[in-house]
């Protein structure tokens, strides 16, 4: 299959916005864990630190799949521009590996940040006779 240096140049949008969701969720965690520290201590705060560390492991790795499959998918077009084809095909199919392994780190982490909302509710249950 010969693909053109528009097909990998069709991702640069996608991929941008990606990473922008990915950096709100980073700093949206951030924030809970910064809040989390002055709020008082029950029986799931270690439940919830246990999750936290839990996502943010996952968001680290859905930040760094999406920026290499981004290089990737530079490199890519440089291939093609320079008439590597077979080289810049084989590349750009890494790139949307990368790309496939960031978006299952995502949803891996939407999965967590579910059962956090879970330990959450079971604290407010808790309080609430």
């Amino acid at each position: 299959m010969q693909i053109d240096i528009a097909t990998p140049a069709m991702l640069f949008p996608a991929i941008s916005l990606l990473l922008l969701a990915y950096t709100n969720r980073f700093l949206t965690l951030a924030t809970i864990i910064r809040n989390f520290a002055r709020e008082n201590r029950d029986e799931n705060t270690e439940a919830q630190i246990r999750n936290l560390r839990q996502r943010i492991l996952f968001i680290k790795r859905m930040q760094i799949a999406g920026v290499v499959s981004f290089f990737l998918c530079v490199l890519s077009m440089l291939a093609i521009y320079l008439t590597y084809q077979i080289a810049g095909n084989w590349i750009f199919a890494s790139s949307l590996v990368c790309l496939m392994y960031s978006l299952w780190m995502s949803v891996r982490e939407i999965l967590i940040s579910v059962e956090a909302l879970d330990f959450h509710l079971d604290g407010i249950k808790d309080d609430n006779p």
